[in-house]
């Protein structure tokens, strides 16, 4: 199992980014989690964006994090924004049928960062 290493910080546009770095899998989901949900219900940011450039691998116990951090923003109304997916990690989404529900492109050449 791997590690994660967490970074939280806010824009100078209000939105709060959490980037992550390593792995997430069963041994780092619960810290990501705890810090997703932690940030929607402490600072109710506009925008929460997590940055997944550094993301090397990404089982669907992540996956599931990630679709658990998307369904808690939406419920106080925050818009949830997934940043510079790795190529493997845009390609886990895809093969889920998840890639659109974040709001990604096809591929993850067709541009790195969405913001719609």
């Amino acid at each position: 199992m791997g590690e994660a290493v967490l970074t939280t910080r806010r824009q100078a546009d209000g939105a709060i980014v959490i980037e992550v770095r390593g792995s997430l899998d069963a041994a780092t989901v619960d810290l990501l989690r705890e810090t997703l949900v932690g940030t929607l219900q402490r600072e109710r940011p506009v925008v929460l964006v997590v940055d997944l450039t550094f993301v090397v691998f990404m089982d669907s116990v992540g996956i599931g994090t990630l679709v658990s951090g998307y369904n808690s923003a939406r419920e106080v109304g925050t818009r949830f924004v997934l940043r510079n997916p790795s190529e493997f990690v845009h390609r886990q989404l895809r093969v889920t049928g998840l890639a659109e529900m974040f709001g990604l492109p096809p591929s993850p050449s067709s541009t790195q960062t969405f913001t719609p």
